[in-house]
């Protein structure tokens, strides 16, 4: 879980948790070591659990701002108001330790009988970036009656210039470019933000037409209402998910999860089936 716009760190720090506080992105991005190899596409079953639960401590960017004490006593006073019938069956997930009850609840925002699962993402961040090819398979298989939905997180300023490139393109109907976002932040180290709004305006009007979009259209989408009004949503559910760092998961606007408590990427995306699963059968 991060807030890191600078290239550099970005990188070089690919695997620890970084402040919320950072300073402004560079105008043009410096040169610096490639990332890590994201992870295979198929998430298969680890050979040792305790090698996969390492890894997933390195795996979210906080926003140092809680300790884990803090943490753990705010897991256990929501957990203490949520009530027996909204815990999972006793077994291999536990509630407080694998996911927590979000008190309150949040309303969702799907069609009767579908399960809200929301992944709360940042472009710029590696943990997000390693995840994502997890993500991709699971959507391949996942429950019908699942409705997976996006949302950048926004905690400020950088965050909000990739939040508003992601929703430029999704209104535009350009989804498939996600991960050419991400790849080109990750691999390419072109931030596609810069020190301004015009300066990061003209960076990803430069992404949308080299991947085939108007200028016109993009334009047109950067002033738009339905844009604006999704940013505006998006900050105010940063704020009722409680989002203290990225990649995190909330099914149904009532349990938030991520890798580290999971256990790992392959148990995310297992505990999320299960997550969904009891709120269907509600």
């Amino acid at each position: 879980m991060l807030r890191l716009p600078v290239a550099i760190a970005l990188f070089a720090l690919s695997i620890t948790a970084c402040a919320r506080e950072a300073p402004t992105p560079p105008a043009a991005p410096p040169s610096a070591a490639p990332p890590a190899a994201a992870p295979a596409q198929q998430p298969a079953a680890p050979t040792a659990q305790t090698s996969e639960s390492k890894e997933a401590t390195a795996s979210q960017e906080s926003t140092g701002e809680e300790t884990a004490d803090d943490k753990r006593d705010a897991s256990l006073e929501r957990l203490a108001a949520m009530p027996s019938d909204q815990q999972l069956p006793a077994g291999q997930w536990k509630p407080g330790v694998n996911y927590t009850p979000l008190v309150p609840a949040q309303p969702t925002n799907v069609a009767p009988g579908k399960v809200e699962v929301v992944e709360v993402f940042w472009y710029a961040c590696p943990h997000c970036y390693s995840l994502e090819p997890f993500v991709q398979n699971w959507l391949k298989n996942k429950p019908e009656y699942v409705e997976f939905v996006r949302m950048p997180v926004m905690w400020g300023p950088v965050h909000r210039a990739h939040a508003r490139l992601f929703y430029i393109l999704e209104s535009l109907g350009r989804k498939d470019l996600h991960s050419k976002v991400f790849d080109t932040i990750h691999k390419e180290q072109k931030m596609l933000v810069a020190n301004d709004e015009a300066a990061t305006r003209k960076m990803q009007l430069d992404f949308a037409t080299a991947n085939g979009i108007k200028a016109e259209d993009f334009n047109k989408a950067w002033d738009s209402f339905t844009v604006g009004s999704a940013l505006q949503r998006a900050e105010q559910l940063t704020q009722r998910y409680r989002v203290e760092g990225v990649p995190l998961v909330v099914v149904n606007g009532k349990y938030t999860t991520d890798v580290s408590h999971a256990g790992g990427p392959g148990q995310l995306l297992a505990l999320i089936n299960d997550l969904a699963a009891s709120e269907k059968r509600r």
